[in-house]
């Protein structure tokens, strides 16, 4: 029979036990050992039934067993022990207290979706789990962030496979008192809730879901509220799910909903206002929308309101490819904005043209959210140093005259939360040679120098380890697979071939992400008879793990998994080459720590970051990759290797999948397994020990979460507080004011004449030349501009690279045309083909880059007649 109603019922603790409740609602727990030990000795078997969620275990705990750990003062003195250092690190100063500077008393971060542990499904892949990272890091670090998401009832798919390997997908619903996570509630007791407008009278209402991360609270907004009409409360059920309309409504829950509820938990808790809020991609851009709302009804304008958000405003993309970026209709937009609507107050042509593709290629008639994300903000960054490049040639269009290497997006390369995905295996080896309280600060803070005692470890020790961490994933292996054949429809009879599936003393190689078409999940099936003859050869074999997801939507991908399913499934492979379905992070950290090598093969640069390999590195598995993402800015041969790429602009697809599946066998065949099976004088892989080490010292440091959110705090936050703070109402009024000035007299100004004392067109190096140039301002003055002189190599186009640009200075009032003279020396500091030019930007205290207003002016060929030429 089917119930017709569920509810939870809560265990009632013992008043000892009473501190149990609040270790299970802190998910420090799900990367602080000391307290997923204390939950386990609770009752060892219930703690493997939950999967590891203390807040399952405690509501299946037997009254006898907690009325006898209510006695046990062992018990009591470890649970006393573990709740006074939670309480330590959440009230103590950390790292961010200790700094000089004046920082930010708050930071808001939105992002669609937060990876933080298996018990709160609430991710999708490496934008959530990056973004869960991001906030344990933050915590760890005493960084005041506060995380703003959405709720999902079904949170992503659960994955099964067909009898035939055809990926299906299962949405399981989710009860939030049944998951690490409590009501914020108004003073009353009543549930907070924010509403949105909609169109017709209609309105979208959430209540708030907190969870604590650490030091760090998560907001999460759940539209399933008797408030709401039925299609209303199915906004958050899916993640990434439903049509257009639904996900915008989504994208406007999370933006415009999500400042509502940030303000709410402020006046709720007392928690400082955030000064900076970060876009995570640009799902939750409209939260520039309401912020700027908010600043009109305190008795801004529109434009004033503009700046003064746009200061305090972060936004990070992640996408390398136009297809990545969410674009909607314009006239679905235009119906929920506006005098109907949500943001009445605003002119809906204003927010439409926030997110116009203006530029050449562009569609007129789509809005995109990436466009306008960068467009509320005045700092922005791509996730590794390639990915910044790539972004600055994607988005070069918003900012027409300049080149891309000059376009105001910077990079932060992502980092990886090391107590979440080290094995604590590993970190008891790190403690041996560094000492517990040592390793466990240089796992959170990333100083490079505390890693160099891992040098120290005997070779015995690291191969013993990577061994014992190998045979673990042998294991759980088995036992998921066994799990997903009988899904499958297998019987006991069948599946005794199991049983021999991997070997512990065989070169494992993993081989685990979403399988979007670019990061080619079959690269390795290209030459199916070379990779078998890699499975199985005699004396060198190597085995592969697998494991990914499809989107439930992309058919081509799903046809990716059934072929790598299909070759798994031949008898004669298939103890070598194992595909795990339902992938995700409790598998995800089995698979890092035992895998010797990591493989990933995507389409060069498609690949933003990639963060797995970092997670498998801290582990001691090295990376086998194409250079893209994070490996093409830290590869080096101490640590991996890197697969050759076919990547020129004439290659055919199918012929760079065969040139780079090739590349790929070459190294496995002559260098990668060579090297793990040959032996040294002590009867050890002396020199894939020395690499292990390697990734360990070198690597490690450098792919830490820790680093990555220093970095974020020091080049972004902490500018973006002191931007925010500067633009006063009056300065934001000012600044506007000035910059449509700007734009409106920018036809005026120009670069009438450029003259130099270069007499030749050959210099010696150390060599200056003086430069003399007149220009037109119209109706701007010296103050409004600077003049520029930009020097740098030429290449056979004689177009300027690694420029360096010099202002020029005033040489007094204007003539009797009105022109303007600027002057200034020219140094020649670097040989070979040499060239320059002089261009006039728009200038401002409160601008963040000269390229801000995408204006530029620079000569007409009559101009340069008399500027000298090319020094070669």
């Amino acid at each position: 029979m089917k119930a017709i109603r569920r509810f939870t019922v809560r265990p009632v603790l013992p008043e000892p036990l009473r501190p149990l409740s609040d270790l299970a609602r802190n998910l420090r727990w799900s990367w602080h050992a000391e307290t997923r030990d204390l939950f386990q000795s609770v009752d060892p078997e219930r703690w493997a039934a939950s999967g590891g969620d203390p807040v399952r275990l405690l509501g299946g705990v037997r009254p006898g067993r907690l009325t006898e750990l209510a006695g046990d003062r062992r018990f009591l003195r470890r649970l006393t022990a573990v709740a006074g250092d939670l309480n330590d690190y959440v009230t103590g100063d950390r790292w961010y207290q200790a700094q000089a500077a004046e920082l930010p008393a708050a930071v808001a971060y939105f992002s669609p979706e937060f990876g933080i542990t298996a018990a709160l499904p609430q991710y999708s892949g490496g934008l959530g789990i990056l973004a869960g990272d991001h906030l344990k890091a933050a915590s760890d670090l005493g960084v005041p962030l506060i995380g703003v998401g959405l709720l999902y009832r079904h949170g992503y798919f659960r994955q099964t496979l067909s009898r035939e390997g055809w990926q299906q997908e299962h949405y399981p619903v989710l009860d939030p008192h049944e998951l690490p996570v409590t009501l914020l509630k108004e003073a009353d007791g009543t549930p907070a809730q924010v509403c949105l407008a909609l169109p017709g009278g209609r309105q979208l209402c959430a209540r708030i879901w907190l969870a604590q991360v650490g030091r760090v609270p998560l907001l999460m907004l759940d539209s399933d509220v008797e408030d709401n009409d039925l299609g209303e409360r199915g906004v958050t059920d899916r993640l990434y799910g439903g049509g257009s309309e639904h996900r915008l409504l989504q994208e406007m829950l999370l933006g415009i909903g999500g400042v509502r509820a940030v303000r709410t938990y402020c006046r709720l808790t007392g928690h400082p206002e955030p000064e900076v809020f970060h876009t995570n991609e640009g799902h939750a851009g409209f939260l520039g929308l309401e912020r700027i709302a908010e600043l009109c009804d305190q008795g801004l304008d529109f434009d004033a309101g503009l700046e003064a958000v746009r200061a305090g405003t972060v936004f990070t993309t992640h996408t390398p490819v136009p297809a990545g970026i969410d674009r909607f209709d314009r006239e679905l937009v235009a119906r929920h904005f506006g005098s109907d609507a949500e943001l009445p107050r605003i002119d809906v042509q204003r927010v439409l043209r926030l997110g116009m593709e203006t530029y050449p290629g562009g569609e007129p008639n789509l809005f995109n959210m990436a466009v306008m994300g960068l467009r509320l903000a005045q700092r922005a960054n791509g996730v590794s140093l390639l990915h910044g490049q790539v972004s600055r040639e994607m988005f070069a269009g918003l900012w027409p005259g300049f080149d891309p290497a000059e376009v105001p997006i910077t990079s932060v390369t992502n980092g990886v939360h090391a107590p979440t995905w080290v094995a604590p295996e590993v970190l008891r080896l790190g403690a041996r040679g560094l000492g517990v309280q040592r390793a466990e600060d240089a796992l959170t803070g990333g100083a490079s120098d505390r890693w160099e005692g891992l040098a120290d470890v005997p070779d015995q020790d690291v191969w013993e380890l990577r061994r014992e961490l190998r045979e673990q994933l042998v294991v759980e292996v088995r036992r998921r697979l066994d799990a997903s054949w009988r899904q499958r429809g297998a019987g006991t009879a069948e599946l005794g071939w199991i049983d021999g599936v991997l070997d512990p003393d065989v070169l494992t190689i993993g081989f685990a992400r979403r399988v979007p078409s670019y990061k080619r999940l079959t690269l390795m099936l290209r030459d199916r008879d070379r990779l078998m003859d890699l499975l199985l050869h005699p004396e060198r074999p190597v085995q592969i793990v697998v494991a990914g997801k499809a989107h439930p939507a992309d058919d081509s991908g799903k046809r990716l998994v059934q072929e790598l399913v299909r070759f798994a499934d031949d008898p004669r492979v298939r103890h070598r080459i194992v595909f795990l379905p339902d992938y995700g992070m409790a598998m995800a950290q089995k698979l890092y720590t035992g895998c010797d090598i990591w493989l990933n093969n995507p389409l060069r640069p498609l690949e933003a970051c990639g963060t797995s390999g970092m997670k498998a590195a801290l582990n001691g598995c090295l990376n086998l990759s194409v250079l893209d993402g994070w490996w093409d800015e830290w590869f080096q041969p101490d640590f991996g290797w890197a697969i050759p790429t076919a990547d020129g602009a004439g290659t055919d697809p199918d012929r760079r999948d065969d040139i780079e599946a090739a590349a790929l066998y070459d190294l496995l065949e002559q260098r990668v397994t060579p090297r793990f099976y040959e032996r040294g004088r002590a009867g050890l892989p002396d020199r894939w020990i020395d690499m292990v080490r390697q990734t360990l010292t070198r690597l490690g440091p450098k792919v830490l979460a820790g680093r990555m959110v220093r970095e974020y705090v020091e080049r972004l936050y902490a500018p973006a507080a002191h931007a925010a703070r500067a633009l006063t109402p009056d300065a934001a009024r000012d600044l506007a004011a000035w910059k449509a000035r700007v734009r409106e007299a920018w036809h005026g100004v120009s670069v009438d004449h450029v003259e130099t004392t270069a007499a030749t067109a050959t210099a010696e190096l150390g060599a200056t030349l003086g430069l003399r140039v007149r220009v037109g301002l119209g109706a701007l003055g010296p103050d409004d501009v600077e003049v520029q002189a930009v020097s740098g190599r030429v290449d056979a186009e004689d177009r300027i690279t690694d420029a360096t640009a010099v202002p020029l200075k005033s040489a007094g009032g204007p003539d009797l045309e009105g022109r303007w003279v600027y002057e200034g020396p020219l140094s020649l500091d670097r040989t070979g083909p040499y060239g320059y030019t002089v261009r006039i930007l728009p200038s401002h205290r409160l601008l963040s880059s000269g390229a801000e207003l995408g204006l530029v002016a620079t000569p007409s060929e009559e101009a340069v007649e008399g500027a000298g030429v090319l020094m070669r």
